[in-house]
């Protein structure tokens, strides 16, 4: 039997997670597919800022890459819990390296900007699948819900650090070879993830009751928007997720106009990873404590999140806006044991339109903070937008905390991370 706890009572090891049945290849390939979502953003980013030198338009091509999945997500709810989760991996990893080859074919022709768009569109939209699939597939993996927030950690550490990974090496390929030779990592990443999950991932029949056609389908998506609107913890969760990410997104959106007024030119990916490497820092971090000592973190973290962004408005030099924005990165750690939670809150008949229902709406407010950092960048300057962005979010969130429903929150995580065995419906789509 694996291990689920470390001495006198602590989080489970890192070790017994990985040792888990099954989850390491899984582990494997989620990275490879974080590093061809990233690669992509990157390299068509970097074209368009080539192509127009305006922020504006880089930040455009950011939320266009999320845009999509936000109807992505809130569509394909009721698909992930209608088919069994490891053919949905499968094909929307196919479907994705589909849509990079047309990317590598416009790319490499000079295609109009708009022809970029509609295919990363169709990428990202395809991914929304993926994302409810793979979140649904780690509730099945552990039943011991202590080691399941352990794996959520590192799950989200390895997010991280892979999207630093993807920016990296994305902006490296393309300042050094080309935005082509970018393209093809990415689709060979897709292509290798896929074989993973065909060969690794066990086949788990649906189960839970369903609308029956186009009308069921529909009324799924709509108790699902109820049931997550009317919950006093979800909603809350989701909605401080929604508000914090125009902090998290205005440095990733603004780091290549920053990076091209220093004299970085395509080395724009590295400041764009500079949060994210931060973020792995808070997640060690804050994965060391137990659950309900995460959860009491979540909205002082939130708070802490944007303040150093304000210093950006000072036009430090390039090194400082780095450390500035890993700090930052690091109160991101808070986004860990939201998650974690609100996966474990939510009923398991009900997880995959949930799961995408909350996540479109989180990608929703990240477009739109793409959108709002790229604004300011190019009517203010790019240092002031994400000082800006900052501010804002630093309101909102401080608002939010001011009616934090606290002792709900806890009651909710005693709930979640009860012992299974007090909670048979927990493992039902395990079975």
């Amino acid at each position: 039997m694996i291990p689920t706890q470390g001495p006198s009572g602590t989080a489970p090891t890192y070790a017994a997670v990985l040792r888990a049945p099954h989850y390491l290849p899984i582990f494997i390939a989620n990275a490879l597919s974080l590093w061809g979502d990233y690669i992509a953003r990157v390299t068509v980013a970097a074209v368009v800022y080539d192509r127009t030198r305006s922020p504006l338009a880089t930040a455009t091509t950011l939320a266009v890459s999320l845009l999509p999945t936000f109807f992505g997500r809130s569509l394909v709810g009721p698909i992930v819990d209608r088919f069994p989760y490891k053919w949905v991996l499968i094909w929307s990893h196919l479907l994705r390296a589909l849509c990079v080859l047309g990317l590598i074919g416009f790319v490499m022709t000079h295609s109009p900007l708009w022809a970029l768009f509609v295919v990363l569109f169709a990428l990202e939209a395809i991914g929304g699948a993926s994302t409810a699939s793979n979140m649904v597939l780690l509730t099945d993996l552990f039943e011991d819900r202590h080691l399941y927030a352990r794996a959520v950690g590192l799950g989200a550490m390895s997010e991280q650090f892979n999207q630093a990974i993807g920016l990296a090496i994305g902006g490296g390929l393309v300042a050094l070879l080309g935005p082509g030779t970018g393209l093809v990592f990415d689709l060979l990443t897709f292509l290798a993830a896929a074989a993973v999950i065909f060969v690794v991932v066990p086949l788990h029949p649906v189960t839970g009751q369903r609308g029956k056609g186009l009308r069921g389908f529909v009324a799924d998506l709509a108790s699902a928007g109820r049931d997550l609107a009317r919950h006093p913890v979800l909603a809350r969760l989701v909605t401080l997720s929604a508000v914090a990410g125009l902090a998290i997104a205005a440095p990733e959106a603004l780091a290549i106009p920053i990076a091209n007024q220093n004299g970085w030119g395509g080395w724009g990916g590295v400041l764009m990873a500079a949060p994210i490497i931060g973020a792995c820092i808070g997640i060690v971090l804050i994965g060391r404590l137990h659950v309900q000592a995460q959860n009491r973190l979540i909205v002082p973290l939130a708070i802490a999140m944007p303040l150093p962004l304000l210093a950006v408005a000072l036009h430090p030099p390039i090194g400082v806006v780095v450390g500035l924005f890993v700090l930052s990165g690091v109160f991101q750690a808070f986004m860990v044991p939201l998650q974690a939670t609100f996966t474990l809150v939510t009923e398991p008949e009900m997880r995959g339109r949930i799961f995408s229902l909350a996540g479109s709406v989180s990608v929703a407010a990240a477009g739109a903070s793409f959108l709002a950092a790229g604004w300011l960048g190019q009517h203010t300057n790019p240092y002031l937008g994400v000082a800006i962005c900052a501010a804002a979010a630093l309101a909102l969130v401080g608002l939010l905390a001011l009616t934090w429903p606290h002792r709900r929150v806890s009651r909710a995580v005693d709930r979640a991370y009860a012992p299974a065995t007090t909670s048979p419906s927990s493992s039902s789509r395990a079975a």
